[in-house]
């Protein structure tokens, strides 16, 4: 079972990786333009790529991963293969470790991101995938669920459209990839604001990213956050936070924060994570 984990044992730095993490807020386009798979596609090679398809979260594995399976096979990837993972124990199996030692990129889909972490959590698969992200090796990508684990603190489900309280969040521990955010996905589709800020005031030490639907936040090797999509990447940063009534108050009353920093960034916008700091578009990198 999954557990609150001990903010005293948790790390506080960002994992350095050489290669982008693309998060993407859910709902991507799968028929049209497909411009966030096109660029998973292109950032882990092309027509050289070889993707690993992660299902596990979803109940219909099969069908999910049969789909995206269909999307990068017309783009052109020179080798998928749908990980089809229904056991812990599975994540041990040498033949998925294996299959990664040449791969180029993991895609994580939809689902049940507590059903995803239960899977996969510290098993060695997970493991190796941590590794290769960090040596720069694969470009990762998870959607909605796949999207919610990627930070130490993960929000496991709760409310949405009330005023922030710690009630309206469940949180649970994520598989770690980028450890110093939270994220939250179907971000303004779904009304999850309050819920991202409960959590916020929760873990002052960690950023707070939504992401809408359609839309992408790629975490770049070089601390930036780069936006792609059709909505917003909304950024709660608490550094200069002086105030909360967090640890007073029961857990259905309003919370209060002072000098949090909201930012909201669309399609081209770039963030900072290091330094905490929006990227005027003029002094933005070329992509």
């Amino acid at each position: 079972m999954l557990q609150l984990q001990d903010q005293s044992l948790e790390p506080r730095m960002p994992q350095p990786t050489k290669t982008t993490v693309m998060v993407i807020g859910g709902a991507e386009d799968k028929v049209h333009g497909r411009e966030i798979l096109q660029t998973f596609f292109a950032r882990s090679g092309g027509t050289e790529a070889k993707i690993a398809i992660i299902p596990c979260a979803s109940r219909e594995p099969v069908a999910t991963g049969g789909r995206y399976f269909t999307i990068f096979q017309e783009m052109g990837a020179k080798s998928i293969e749908v990980l089809d993972i229904r056991e812990r124990a599975q994540g041990e199996e040498p033949i998925w470790q294996d299959y990664l030692e040449g791969c180029t990129g993991v895609f994580m889909t939809g689902g049940d991101q507590l059903r995803l972490c239960a899977l996969l959590a510290d098993t060695p698969l997970m493991e190796k995938i941590r590794l290769l992200v960090q040596l720069g090796q694969i470009t990762l990508a998870g959607t909605s669920a796949g999207a919610a684990v990627m930070g130490h603190h993960m929000l496991a489900g709760g409310g949405s459209g009330e005023f922030p309280n710690r009630s309206l969040v469940d949180m649970a521990t994520g598989l770690g990839i980028i450890p110093d955010v939270i994220v939250d996905q179907h971000f303004h589709n779904r009304n999850r604001m309050a819920r991202l800020l409960s959590a916020v005031v929760s873990h002052p030490d960690r950023l707070g990213v939504g992401i809408d639907e359609d839309t992408c936040a790629m975490f770049e090797s070089d601390g930036l956050i780069k936006v792609m999509g059709k909505g917003t990447v909304t950024v709660i940063d608490p550094t200069e936070e002086f105030h909360t009534n967090q640890p007073y108050v029961g857990a259905t009353d309003p919370l209060s924060a002072f000098n949090l920093r909201v930012h909201i960034l669309c399609h081209g916008d770039c963030y900072d994570r290091h330094r905490r700091a929006v990227i005027h578009p003029q002094h933005r990198p070329p992509n």
